[in-house]
């Protein structure tokens, strides 16, 4: 397996280590009820070598999953050595996008609080290439625009056949900031509005009038797996970016989010609010 086709042995690692966490049991336990050494359990929770997805399979019975969450595992599990659509790109990408690329390559819902940018899924290709030219480390014009095209291709998962349920709360900074020119936002704000009427977008704006709100730290997005055990949270820093799996830290995001969700406008009025501010550019 090539070291870039690692993201998804990398989510699946991962997912097996919290598994074994949450049933409380050690390697050598692990290995024990299912005939393998500690050795090959503890291979299996990193992203080195291969896996075989009956061992898989037989640790999420001994871990006690249900049925439909050692479904997805197993999935992931076959689908390890699968390259992804950015594979193409993968000398250039850095592995923290790789995964990204990863989670929402394959999650059935996406729940982003934005306080800075809109996020990636809904930008236009004139408001990422305004982003990607105000970045603090000058970008020869080739780079800006390798990074707009995978931007743009990241956004073909909208227009799947089933599409992921994307949820976006916006803090109105967001929406007022004008990247780029008064031009480039206008198209922009024009496709946020497009983009809340579609049957799998939920856009919602957090005014400024409700003051201090529940994500004041910063940007983040909870890629929703097949199952609830699959979560993964993606915080993003100007100096780097986390992921968070483990469920205290999951817990306090979907509480976040559901505080901000209550917090913020509701479709319509939020649609309204964007359309005022188009008009005023």
């Amino acid at each position: 397996m090539s070291a870039r086709a690692t993201t998804r042995r990398r989510q699946l690692g991962a997912t097996m280590r919290k598994l074994r966490a949450r049933k409380g049991m050690t390697l050598e336990e692990a290995g024990r009820l299912v005939g393998v050494s500690k050795a090959t359990v503890s291979r299996y929770e990193t992203q080195a070598g291969p896996v075989k997805w009956l061992v898989i399979d037989a640790l999420c019975h001994a871990y006690g999953v249900s049925d439909a969450e050692r479904r997805a595992v197993v999935a992931l599990a076959k689908d390890a050595r699968q390259q992804g659509w950015w594979s193409s790109f993968a000398d250039s990408i850095p592995e923290s996008m790789n995964l990204l690329l990863t989670l929402e390559d394959e999650a059935v819902r996406e729940d982003h609080f934005s306080c800075v940018y809109i996020p990636g899924l809904l930008q236009t290709r004139a408001y990422c290439t305004a982003l990607q030219q105000a970045n603090e480390v000058p970008l020869k014009a080739e780079e800006i625009e390798r990074l707009v095209d995978i931007r743009m291709k990241r956004q073909e998962i909208l227009r799947r056949p089933r599409p992921p349920r994307v949820w976006a709360i916006l803090d109105e900074s967001v929406i007022r900031r004008v990247v780029g020119s008064p031009a480039t936002m206008r198209e922009q704000l024009s496709l946020l509005l497009e983009a809340n009427e579609a049957a799998n977008i939920t856009l919602q704006v957090l005014p400024f009038s409700k003051g201090a709100h529940a994500a004041a730290l910063g940007s983040f997005v909870t890629f929703g797996g097949k199952e609830p055990a699959l979560d993964v949270v993606y915080v993003d820093f100007h100096t780097g970016s986390l992921f968070l799996e483990k469920e205290e830290e999951l817990e306090r995001y979907r509480l976040a989010f559901e505080y901000l969700r209550a917090q913020a406008l509701d479709m319509e009025a939020s649609s309204s609010m964007i359309h005022r501010i188009r008009k005023e550019l």
